[in-house]
């Protein structure tokens, strides 16, 4: 990550306030060190004690506050939101996927709940602080947005939605000076993903369509959210930035 911090001036989020959904593993994680690294007060959220725990007591994470916020109960969501006093930065980051399960009703909503209403609630519920601020919103998207996978449809019709969602909020929100981007990340060495990179099959047909012939990591979702969030895309709103190394518009 060194390199991809080294390209933005040190103390770029000094005196802002980032909150990142999702933010306790993974890609989550991943960009709270990224702000936190260029000065940011970064709150990361998380629903799973284990998984907050690891990572509060990693030396990596030093600056990085970690709470546990259920996204699925909004009260708990506007419970925490009064407890903020300013907030530059909100990042939905929050996102699960439950294969073949995805078909039976419960799931369904469930993942949709997770993945799709948990950015509205969000959202609204900092509203007034990033209005303050003239804030910006980073919505996570997936590559999934754009291709299928018959496996997960509650995942890719949830990832569909942020796409609406973000160019609606962008219209919403922007009299108020407050940018709504997205990010749509491709196929990263993630928990999640876990299955497809362990298995030398699917991993050398993923890299291949990649027309970087490789897989993400992480740490390439960071540069992103730090540029989207920066005033260096001041007049960026409404957009999806797709970070998948060629995956969407390669073939197999």
């Amino acid at each position: 990550m060194k390199e991809i911090i080294d390209t933005f001036r040190s103390d770029l989020f000094a005196g802002k306030d980032i909150l990142i959904t999702g933010g306790s593993s993974g890609i989550g994680l991943a960009i709270a060190q990224g702000f936190a690294r260029l000065g940011g007060s970064v709150i990361a959220l998380g629903s799973s004690e284990t998984k907050l725990k690891a990572a509060a007591a990693d030396p990596e994470n030093k600056g990085i506050r970690f709470e546990r916020v259920d996204v699925r109960d909004p009260e708990a969501i506007n419970v925490f939101a009064k407890t903020l006093k300013k907030l530059d930065v909100l990042i939905n980051g929050a996102g699960i996927a439950r294969p073949q399960a995805e078909f039976e009703d419960a799931t369904y909503m469930e993942v949709m709940d997770v993945n799709l209403n948990s950015q509205m609630r969000f959202s609204m519920a900092v509203l007034p602080l990033l209005k303050a601020s003239r804030g910006v919103i980073i919505n996570t998207a997936s590559m999934l947005s754009y291709v299928t996978d018959p496996v997960v449809p509650a995942y890719g019709a949830s990832k569909t939605g942020v796409l609406g969602l973000t160019r609606h909020l962008a219209h919403a929100f922007g009299p108020d000076g407050i940018r709504v981007n997205a990010i749509s990340p491709g196929y990263h060495k993630t928990d999640m993903t876990k299955g497809l990179w362990t298995d030398p099959v699917p991993a050398e047909k993923i890299a291949e369509r990649s027309a970087l012939k490789r897989w993400g990591s992480v740490d390439d979702l960071v540069g992103t959210a730090l540029f989207l969030a920066s005033p260096a895309a001041i007049f960026i709103t409404g957009a999806d930035l797709p970070v998948d190394g060629g995956f969407v518009n390669g073939s197999f």
